[in-house]
């Protein structure tokens, strides 16, 4: 018999019954894993992506974000209802009902997707203690790799509790560069236009850097999340009303929280066109943008040491809020693909490790060099977005099934063929990228 996924935290919170009428309770109720999933929209693989992407082309990518944001949505609502219906996360269904080879490989393909999702967390929350608290980088990076205790430590109080210091933490990083953005006064009308797609997207260039949105946008260890986070709500599977309820507000949670994701990634790329873009300096790496922010001959009159210390707590918060999703991601892939049975405390170690080592080892190879760091996360998001398909084709296929979903929750024709349709044309674009290289 299969485990429950997230077994510490399945069916661990109540919500009303479908016969109740308050709206907002049962909203209150059902919400926090969007909050979760949200966080892996904002993470430091995302910062990087999104500034450089305004400083270099000022506000044409906002449309990238923008239609990122929109695909989210749907693939979002997909995860939820997988696992709201089925009562199996996207790694179980998999492991179920594909054939060995197949799931061998699509288990590979997403390991490695965690490891590079985790990447970001540990280099992005590294580099922040770097430049608050002046500690060596690999000392930094071995601090982040035992923040997996923290989690461990969190979730002895329940699922709720970390999905609110989830929210605080993101509410926070919308606060800070909020601030930041309207200090740096950007310019309304051609901010409006960027989020128009143009065709100069596909240009090599352009495209590296959309993919790279893509990628830290749609990451793939959301699908698998959000399929399990679903569950952790207790309701009766038995009444068909109940579960078409749960994933009606399983879709506003979702929703809402991306809503805040695209706000706050179109601040980054703003913040980096209002005040970087047409300048010749290199700010390539997290330091460099730092360092930025308190130099007036780059950032004008609202440099300050007080914006870039605002920077640098806000990236410490993203990529521990990017550790907590990152590590449950790590666990679902694991145990969901492979039905391996270890103590808890041990799974935690192990997915952390599969990301840690990486860094770890690419220190020891190229020295604690930051610029090398942030190439990797950056490289990491366009391996995302290659690796997102083979997460994006078995949903789509697997919540377009009555054998699966039943009659009444299938996806509807359009639904299905739009999710093919966006996971096609994002092959393609990855299969240009890969040729564009070579």
């Amino acid at each position: 018999m299969t485990e429950k996924s997230l077994s510490e935290i399945n069916n661990s919170v109540t919500v009303p019954s479908v016969y109740e009428s308050a709206f907002w309770r049962k909203f209150l109720a059902y919400s926090g894993p969007g909050a979760l999933i949200a966080v892996g929209y904002m993470d430091p693989g995302n910062w990087l992506t999104s500034i450089m992407g305004g400083i270099h082309y000022h506000y044409l990518l906002l449309s990238v974000i923008l239609m990122s944001i929109l695909v989210a949505m749907l693939m979002q609502y997909l995860a939820a209802k997988l696992g709201v219906v089925t009562q199996l996360d996207l790694a179980q269904i998999i492991r179920q009902h594909v054939n060995r080879p197949v799931a061998i490989l699509l288990w590979l393909l997403s390991e490695l997707a965690m490891m590079a999702t985790d990447i970001t967390s540990v280099v992005g929350s590294a580099i922040a203690l770097t430049l608050l608290f002046k500690i060596p980088l690999f000392i930094g990076i071995l601090i982040t790799s035992l923040d997996v205790l923290l989690l461990l430590a969190l979730l002895r109080f329940g699922i709720q509790r970390v999905e609110a210091i989830v929210f605080i933490l993101i509410f926070a990083v919308g606060l800070v560069f909020a601030y930041e953005v309207a200090l740096s006064q950007p310019q309304l009308g051609d901010l409006l236009r960027g989020y128009c797609p143009q065709i100069s997207l596909i240009h090599h260039s352009q495209l590296i850097l959309s993919l790279g949105i893509i990628g830290a946008t749609i990451m793939p260890h959301n699908l698998f999340l959000h399929s399990s986070l679903s569950q952790t709500r207790r309701f009766d599977h038995d009444d068909p009303a109940q579960v078409a309820e749960a994933v009606r507000f399983s879709k506003w949670d979702s929703n809402v929280h991306l809503l805040v994701a695209l706000i706050i990634n179109s601040l980054l790329l703003i913040l980096g066109a209002a005040l970087f873009y047409g300048t010749q300096a290199n700010l390539s790496a997290f330091s460099d943008l730092y360092h930025a922010l308190q130099n007036p001959h780059l950032a004008g009159k609202i440099a300050s040491p007080f914006l870039s210390t605002l920077f640098a707590i806000a990236l410490l918060a993203s990529g521990q809020n990017a550790t907590i999703t990152g590590t449950l991601s790590g666990q679902i892939v694991m145990e969901g693909f492979t039905n391996l049975k270890l103590p808890l405390w041990l799974r935690r170690v192990i997915t952390r490790l599969l990301a840690i080592i990486p860094v770890i080892l690419l220190v020891i190879l190229f020295g604690a060099k930051e610029g090398v760091l942030d190439q990797l996360i950056v490289y990491s998001q366009i391996f995302l977005s290659i690796a997102l398909p083979f997460s994006m084709f078995p949903l789509v296929y697997f919540t377009s099934k009555t054998r699966y979903m039943t009659t009444r929750f299938v996806n509807q024709k359009w639904v299905t063929v739009l999710g093919y349709l966006i996971a096609s044309v994002l092959t393609i674009l990855n299969v240009q990228l890969i040729l564009s290289v070579f």
